[in-house]
């Protein structure tokens, strides 16, 4: 009990009371493969969808609070080429087509970008092209498929400088491609995520390595226990 309220003092309360949890686990810290399973009032929803992580794997938020890290492992930065592990929102989505989903979209033009340059106010943020262009920036409605549909990911709320930005789960390049510091998967698997995500439900992504699965279960009951026997520790 002390343990829970302790976290509740250090982090966004909401996280806790999700009621979709999207779990994406890793072998470890440095691989590049994950598998990702969701979860609704202890019901397995979607699973075994594969995924892809950063070109470098994985590495903490490190604002995280959930889950005790160790200090060897390496914490998130701008332009590491690592996905952030930890517990983030989702609470909104994106593409190049009109969509009706639960979760707020945003139907993306030749104007919108993603801010990364970490000297710009606008760091971390996706907005219409301002009148004075930041150093650095990507384009939203892209001439590939990556972004054709996507789920902003709520890392680095705070805009810290140098934390990482522009974190999205997106359509795979190719198959087994890694990402820049994104999740991807394919078009199909994240268009059904998609359609089940919903933001009266407060859907979070838990992102991870196998060895904090049992914690990840202990915070969020809507994990079942038994999605164990379906990794391999």
């Amino acid at each position: 009990m002390i343990k829970v309220f302790l976290i509740l003092l250090a982090i966004n309360v909401n996280l806790l009371y999700a009621r979709q949890v999207v779990l994406v686990l890793s072998d470890d810290f440095n691989t590049t493969k994950a598998k990702m399973y969701c979860f609704e009032n202890g019901a397995v929803v979607l699973q075994n969808i594969d995924v892809n992580l950063g070109r470098n794997g994985l590495a903490w938020d490190i604002n995280d609070k959930i889950f005790l890290h160790a200090a060897n492992q390496p914490i998130k930065q701008e332009g590491d080429g690592r996905s952030p592990a930890g517990v983030f929102a989702l609470n909104s989505s994106f593409g190049y087509e009109a969509h009706t989903f639960l979760l707020p979209f945003r139907n993306s033009t030749s104007e919108d970008i993603c801010v990364d340059d970490t000297n710009s106010s606008l760091y971390n943020s996706l907005v219409t092209m301002p009148p004075i262009k930041p150093n650095s920036f990507e384009f939203m409605k892209r001439q590939d498929d990556q972004y054709k549909l996507g789920v902003v990911v709520d890392y680095n709320p705070d805009k810290i400088a140098h934390n990482g930005s522009c974190i999205f789960l997106h359509v795979q390049k190719e198959l087994n491609h890694p990402t820049a510091g994104c999740t991807s998967m394919e078009y199909e698997d994240l268009y059904k995520l998609l359609k089940w995500l919903d933001i009266s439900k407060k859907p979070v992504l838990v992102q991870i390595t196998k060895e904090y699965l049992d914690d990840a279960i202990e915070e969020f009951t809507d994990i079942p226990n038994f999605i164990k026997c379906n990794t391999k520790r």
